[in-house]
């Protein structure tokens, strides 16, 4: 009769006044000065609208430590703790916290552990009417996930994890870890909407639906927080080997090679064995101290712009990093970025060539998996890794890897490789509980470790194998200073939305799991393209970029302090009056400061001269800033195609210019993966062109028909030459292809003949005119611009795989006399001139060889 008493509605005032009992705050005492909180939101009292209605908080399991984090962490975010909060609930209890596990005892029917009493009253109270609503706030409290520079090792091990530990360990957790706690509250939700929601329903079945939704968001957060329920990597193995795909792959390989199942069968767990990751969290934190030293000793700074939008869209996706690939150093670094803002560090796959022995297994418990180079002739491998991928998927787990294939060794983003793209959609087809997310990263870096090795690499050396002895060389690096790197996330690309674009009816082929469906190839491509395009359009301007694209449009790299002055403000100036997209960043440096900065991180030097002194990059450094151009000159693409027009050409017709940057845009926007069609690039280039009048680089006419730049002499001329360079060398490229297609006439070349053939030449003419930048010549350029024009159907193979053109190619020849000098016109005609024997593969390996 009590009991019933107690739980009738208590409709009290509330009473500020209340507080935790005297015990309670004796304990809370003696543990403040063990414990750090780090709220997540930061203001979590935002979330609570400013009314009558009461809140209950909500946490995954009962612990006398909790209640005392939560009461801190509500009191120091200005929020009514849970013994003032349940002032105002519509049942007497001590406390508004609903336990969805309470804590099992020796008192207590064990068969009920698993709901909330609290719960079931006041889901009965809102279904029989006799209260209005209460707000449900679930918060997830975390001990040891977020780890500071003084954090020792062995507080690693009472770190947070997924198993349920008793009270002693907890308490352990507490006095090592207390100080990196995170308390992270979620939206609150209407007890009353959900009981609505559920209308027919008995009582009991609505607490139990309820108790199971909330354990499945505080299983979400948890996984976001610290990452998937692993099981051993021996368990995964078993369970990749013992999969239908696999077996049926095993069954194949052993008719066709005539061997024993078992014996393939050890060969398909040997390939999953060498696959797959061994994650650890405990490594993960290790690994943490590790890098916070590693970065305070290579970089001045490591900062992150737009984290706050992934944070916000995180949980409940499956989320899958997809960055462009500068450094090594990129896997560590987005790594220890997300574990150290509270997101789960992801599963990594990774080159075989660095599952080095000692490495890759430290590696491995880091979340990295292996995979080779290529699998297409091995279809075991092939079946293995496919299932290894769906299983991480099928488990929540977080994914990171390069669409590139590789480190780009130039500064620009490399043409996408398809197959993890490919792996992933064939996943998400089979396994499509939860929606998934590409989320595009950009890492921009102001000096690189590899530098040098990159140089070597385009310049005709071959690539270093990766190795232990490689490795200890590599420790050379530590002894010199890389600047800041800025991590800029992208805006992220939902696959459902994409797939609901490009193949309306994909749902239907998730019936299907196993087949590939016809559409599937052109959305591996449209979304492969996009990922690239959303990283270009979240780069980050830094003061080496700006530096790099103003010195290297100069013959000897050099320009007066006034002209570099001049040229980094125009070049900022655009940026700020044209973004290129609302997640670009540009550095907050002056002119004069970035000169400064150049300078101080031995980039570019001072010559002082009595008329003024010149700042001039040098040598290698001269080389390496290509690097860095190379990173952001898509951000002014459309100013230096206007640029380019104005090189040999005082007046041009508005119409003209637009004409001209049509018929070119199809191709500059497959090397750098511009955001824009046809249509839209016009009203960029429309747009620039009122920017260039606006600041006297060009004069207009009356009616805005014939553009004018000053004579060649003049400072705007000079801006303008300058501006030009970033496009011109593929504009360059672009001619020597078609110059020898058409010189050597139709049916004459293989793609493979021209390719080499356009390296060649492209290598050559640099030697001549001083284009001394090793993409220049990057053979892929040319292996992108000729499939393009493939693609566009202008030039086509026949039967004997000779290309072919439309007569058209030839007018192009003619155009270009608007655009390149006549110098460069008549070196690069000369030297195409009868050159196909040269562009023999075979010819040209022994044209290297003999150099």
């Amino acid at each position: 009769m009590n009991e019933m008493q107690q739980d009738l509605p208590l409709h009290r005032t509330p009473d500020p006044a209340a507080r935790a009992p005297f015990w309670l705050k004796l304990f809370s005492a003696l543990l403040r000065p063990w414990i750090r909180l780090r709220r997540e939101p930061r203001e979590p009292r935002e979330l609570l609208p400013d009314d009558d209605i009461p809140a209950v908080y909500v946490v995954e399991r009962y612990g006398l430590s909790d209640t005392l984090i939560l009461e801190q962490a509500c009191l120091e975010a200005g929020m009514p703790s849970p013994y003032e909060a349940a002032t105002r609930l519509p049942i007497k209890r001590k406390r508004a916290i609903i336990a969805l596990t309470p804590r099992p005892s020796l008192f207590r029917d064990r068969t009920h552990v698993s709901r909330s009493e609290t719960l079931s009253k006041l889901v009965e109270l809102i279904h029989a009417g006799r209260e209005d609503d209460i707000r449900l706030v679930p918060v997830s409290i975390f001990v040891g996930r977020a780890p500071d520079r003084q954090s020792g090792w062995f507080r690693v091990l009472f770190a947070e994890n997924w198993v349920v530990v008793g009270r002693f360990r907890r308490l352990l957790a507490i006095l090592l870890n207390g100080r990196d706690t995170i308390v992270q509250f979620s939206a609150p939700v209407s007890l009353k909407q959900i009981v609505a929601e559920q209308e027919g329903l008995a009582l009991e079945r609505i607490v139990r639906k309820l108790s199971r939704v909330l354990r499945v968001h505080f299983r979400l957060t948890r996984t976001t927080i610290i990452g998937a329920d692993l099981s051993h990597k021996r368990t995964v193995v078993d369970s990749v080997v013992n999969a239908d795909s696999v077996r049926q792959a095993i069954d194949a390989v052993s008719a066709k090679e005539n061997a024993k199942v078992e014996q393939v069968h050890r060969r398909a767990r040997g390939y999953a064995l060498e696959i797959a990751a061994d994650y650890s969290h405990t490594v993960v934190r290790s690994l943490s101290f590790m890098l916070i030293a590693l970065w305070n000793k290579l970089y001045d700074g490591v900062v992150m712009h737009h984290f706050d939008k992934l944070r916000a869209v995180a949980p409940g996706h499956e989320v899958i990093y997809v960055p462009c690939h500068r450094s090594h150093v990129d896997y560590l670094l987005l790594s220890y970025t997300l574990y150290q803002n509270g997101l789960v560090p992801p599963h990594i796959a990774a080159g075989v060539n660095l599952n080095l022995p000692g490495l890759g297994a430290i590696l491995r418990r880091g979340g990295a998996f292996f995979l080779r180079r290529s699998f297409k002739s091995n279809a075991l491998y092939s079946a293995v890794f496919t299932e290894y991928v769906s299983q991480l998927f099928a488990r929540g787990v977080a994914l990171e890897y390069f669409i590139e294939g590789g480190r780009s060794r130039t500064g620009r983003l490399l043409s996408p490789r398809s197959g993890m793209l490919a792996m992933t959609l064939r996943s998400f087809l089979r396994e499509s509980r939860r929606p998934v997310m590409f989320q595009p990263v950009y890492f921009g870096y102001e000096k690189l470790m590899e530098g040098k090795s990159y140089i070597g690499e385009l310049s005709g050396k071959p690539k270093e194998k990766e190795s232990l002895l490689g490795l200890f060389r590599a420790f050379g690096v530590l002894r010199q200073r890389y600047g800041k790197v800025a991590i800029n996330f992208g805006e992220p690309i939902d696959l459902g939305t994409l797939l609901d674009e490009v193949a309306p009816a994909w749902r239907a082929s998730t019936a299907m799991p196993e087949a590939k469906p016809d559409w599937l190839p052109a959305a591996v491509d449209i979304l492969a393209n996009r990922i690239q395009s959303n990283i270009n359009r979240a780069v980050d301007v830094n003061p080496i970029n700006l530096l790099a694209l103003a010195l290297l449009a100069m013959p000897k790299h050099a320009m007066t302090e006034a002209d570099l002055l001049a040229q980094l403000e125009l070049y900022k100036d655009l940026l700020i009056a044209l973004p290129f997209g609302d997640r670009v960043t540009i550095t907050g440096k002056s002119p004069a400061e970035i000169i400064a900065y150049g300078e101080s991180m031995q980039w570019i030097r001072r010559v002082n001269h009595p008329l003024g002194d010149v700042l001039v990059a040098e040598g290698d450094n001269a080389v390496l800033l290509s690097y860095f151009r190379n990173n952001v000159q898509h951000v002014l693409v459309s100013s230096a195609w206007i640029a380019c027009c104005f090189l040999n050409n005082r007046r041009m017709s508005r119409s003209g210019v637009l004409r001209l940057g049509r018929l070119i845009y199809p191709f500059i926007q497959a090397e750098w993966f511009l955001p824009w069609n046809e249509d839209e690039f016009s009203e960029r280039l429309r747009a620039s062109l009122d920017f260039l009048v606006d600041r006297g680089l060009l004069e207009s006419d009356a009616d805005g028909r014939v553009l004018e730049r000053a004579p060649g002499q003049s400072d705007s001329a000079f801006r303008l030459r300058a501006m030009s360079h970033s496009l011109l060398q593929a504009v360059e490229r672009y001619y020597i292809t078609i110059a020898l297609l058409v010189s050597n006439g139709r049916n004459t070349l293989s793609a493979a003949e021209l390719e080499n053939l356009c390296t060649l030449t492209a290598q050559r003419l640099s030697l001549l005119h001083e284009l001394n930048a090793p993409e220049f010549f990057d053979k892929s350029l040319f292996r992108g611009f000729i499939q393009k024009l493939r693609e566009r159907r202008v030039i086509w193979a026949d039967a004997d795989n000779k290309l072919d053109f439309d007569p058209g190619l030839e007018e192009l020849v003619t155009e270009a006399k608007v655009i390149l000098s006549r110098d460069i016109r008549h070196g690069i005609l000369k030297l195409t001139a009868g050159k196909a024997e040269a562009g023999n593969p075979e010819h040209a390996g022994k044209t290297n060889q003999a150099a």
